[in-house]
């Protein structure tokens, strides 16, 4: 079997394109500036970061000559660090706009061999059995998971790796308490701009944290999903970027153990995918 045929986007797809050809005009206006390589060269980590954790999971593994993917690769960040620690990288987005960007950062910086695309997470337009390891950060609350996780099972190997991170929140905390009328009202208003240093949490209409049941998609894929829960407090009640807030955190949601999906709002995860 070979990549699937072409589709029509979907509105929500649209909505995606659309929303992102302003963020990349701005972009594309600014001065193309290097990708900070730390988190992958620097001996000091950050386990109470979950971006830094993430990537403690990648470092385990030795990724040269490998072949690796980056859906929703936006900028180019993490297909540039992987093609930095020798690996034969893809990367793709549904934006054009985005990807334009991307495409000259990579040349300026001096990786013209990372592989870039447009397409949706939806429709992979790679043959199976390609891939190694699939990466990503923040990408199933903007995709139609279910059709998106096949797509990821399909274009891995057998024994491929997926490692992600990403927003997250139980239903029952979703619903009995963020969506409970004093949070929604009142407490959440007022809280917006000191949490996430804006007036809105999430950038388009369509996201929303993944659930559950939504993860439980991924699971399904993955013989050994191994996760890790973040921001039980931090980034609802507090700043996440604070880091003695942070530490404190990690410890509690650490304390927490498989209970932490259940108060945790951000998943760190590596599954092995099989079959």
């Amino acid at each position: 079997m070979t990549e699937p045929p072409a589709a029509p986007l979907t509105d929500r797809q649209q909505r995606e394109i659309e929303f992102h050809k302003d963020y990349a005009a701005q972009k594309a206006a600014e001065r193309l500036q290097p990708v900070n390589c730390d988190i992958i060269e620097d001996h000091e980590r950050r386990p109470h970061n979950a971006y830094w954790s993430t990537y403690d999971r990648v470092l385990a593994h030795d990724w040269r000559g490998k072949r690796l993917l980056v859906p929703g690769c936006g900028f180019g960040e993490d297909a540039i660090r992987f093609a930095h620690l020798g690996a034969q990288v893809s990367a793709f987005d549904i934006s054009p706009d985005i990807i334009a960007v991307t495409k000259r950062r990579i040349e300026e910086f001096g990786y013209p061999e990372i592989d870039l695309a447009v397409m949706p997470c939806e429709q992979i337009m790679y043959t199976d059995d390609t891939f190694d390891l699939i990466f990503f950060v923040d990408i199933l609350h903007h995709v139609d998971i279910a059709n998106s996780v096949a797509e990821f099972k399909r274009v891995l190997k057998d024994g491929g790796r997926i490692i992600g991170n990403e927003l997250y929140t139980h239903s029952a905390l979703q619903k009995n308490i963020r969506e409970s009328w004093p949070v929604r009202k009142v407490l959440y208003p007022l809280m917006t701009r000191f949490i996430y240093g804006q007036d809105k949490p999430y950038i388009t209409e369509d996201e929303h944290k993944i659930d559950e049941v939504e993860f439980a998609l991924l699971e399904a894929v993955c013989s050994n999903l191994k996760t890790d829960w973040f921001n039980g407090f931090a980034g609802r009640l507090l700043p996440a970027n604070a880091k003695p807030i942070a530490k404190a955190d990690r410890a509690l949601m650490r304390a927490f153990g498989g209970a932490g999906r259940f108060w945790g709002g951000r998943a760190v995860f590596e599954g092995t995918i099989t079959g």
